[in-house]
């Protein structure tokens, strides 16, 4: 059933079990996610981002998909735009259906990201659609030119101005992690983390969650996370089937990978202790 972040996440909060959020750039990996959650009796968080509607493909193919997927589904799905840097792209996802949305200001000025993040959650709310915002920068994107972003930890004084002037629902954290693949092991700062816990009222975000030990997920979670967005794993998971396909059948090949990516998905969601939690969101 197509349900909220905001209500998924705040369940969370308040159970102190964390939630996945899935990227998806195809049908398959949409089946993959959603069959994993069924199984698990798990809410999910599903959806894409600016970056993979360029590079795979746009809403008007892959929005269609994430909300009827959502829609017939037998536990919570929630619609989410992640990493987003023009408000364009953000009402268009708005348009689309979707029930949340990220701008991520974090290669902005401090002043620049408040002004520009404040703005849109104003319009967002109107439309009754939740924003996360990101504080501080998860290292490993790159932006048009090329120019990869460097780890720069969420300031906990200045998180607890950002959030309140800028009223958002959810805040993306950096306390260690980086997008993709980790070169050695991921230096988490959890007294950091601990500390934005006490002082942050809305639900935490993790990204950069692909690659992490089991010990680091419950770590995180335990310590004040809500949410932790994994695309990595999944891709590695799905390209691994492909290359170890059985047979040179293209459709076959394909349910292979969503076989091995409904697999993957389902791991993370258990680690985060969102099995069975599905009921949460009907009390």
């Amino acid at each position: 059933m197509l349900t909220s972040m905001k209500s998924i996440l705040d369940n969370a909060k308040k159970g102190r079990y964390g939630v996945a959020y899935f990227n998806a750039t195809d049908l398959h990996m949409i089946k993959a996610y959603i069959n994993a959650a069924e199984t698990l009796q798990a809410p999910i968080i599903i959806g894409t981002s600016e970056g993979l509607l360029k590079q795979y493909g746009d809403f008007e193919w892959l929005a269609p998909l994430l909300v009827q997927a959502a829609r017939i589904a037998c536990i919570p799905v929630a619609i989410h735009l992640d990493h987003t840097y023009n408000e364009s792209t953000i009402m268009r996802a708005i348009d689309y259906g979707f029930g949340s949305v990220m701008f991520d200001g974090s290669r902005l000025s401090y002043k620049e990201n408040k002004k520009r993040s404040k703005a849109l959650v104003e319009y967002a709310h109107s439309q009754k659609v939740a924003v996360e915002l990101g504080l501080g920068c998860v290292g490993g994107l790159s932006d048009e030119n090329g120019t990869v972003d460097r780890v720069r930890h969420t300031d906990p004084d200045i998180a607890e101005e950002f959030v309140h002037e800028t009223e958002c629902d959810f805040l993306a954290v950096s306390i260690g992690t980086v997008h993709g693949d980790y070169k050695s092991e991921p230096d988490l700062k959890l007294d950091l983390l601990q500390t934005l816990k006490n002082r942050i009222p809305c639900p935490l975000v993790l990204h950069g969650g692909s690659g992490l030990s089991d010990d680091a997920f419950k770590n995180v979670v335990c310590s004040g996370i809500s949410k932790v967005n994994i695309y990595t794993d999944i891709i590695h998971a799905g390209t691994e089937a492909l290359l170890d396909r059985q047979s040179k059948n293209y459709a076959d090949c394909l349910l292979s990978a969503e076989k091995s990516m409904c697999e993957a998905a389902m791991k993370k969601i258990k680690v985060l202790g969102g099995a069975n939690k599905a009921s949460n969101e009907q009390q």
